[in-house]
């Protein structure tokens, strides 16, 4: 009797990119938390200014297709490339709430199939 084999993609993250604009208010604190989050798990950092095509081609859009920029993505080994984070969340005191962010974005990163 055969066997059914069943293939699990183990694809690993391999590069974080940050897709911004230097323009926007919260860039810089984009640009460190995806600094930290790249530093924390070992990964590739990559910063692409106002790149609204990947955005749109990877990212999260908007009822027209368009996409709002500060958005972080990861890598996989095997090229495929997931967003991991397009919202800040607000804290209790409607302030955008980063080490939120960067525990969101690494489960996120080790939840990725």
């Amino acid at each position: 009797m055969f066997k059914k084999r069943v293939y699990i993609n183990m694809s690993k993250p391999k590069k974080l990119i940050l897709v911004s604009a230097e323009h926007h208010p919260y860039h810089k604190k984009w640009l460190q938390l995806s600094q930290e989050v790249a530093q924390t798990l070992g990964l590739d950092f990559e910063l692409k200014l106002e790149d609204y095509v990947f955005a749109i081609e990877h990212g999260v859009t908007d009822e027209l297709g368009m996409a709002g920029l500060p958005q972080l993505f990861v890598e996989m080994e095997d090229g495929r490339i997931a967003v991991v984070l397009s919202e800040v969340p607000l804290d209790s005191n409607y302030q955008p709430d980063f080490e939120k962010s960067k525990a969101e974005v690494i489960e996120k990163i080790k939840n990725i199939e």
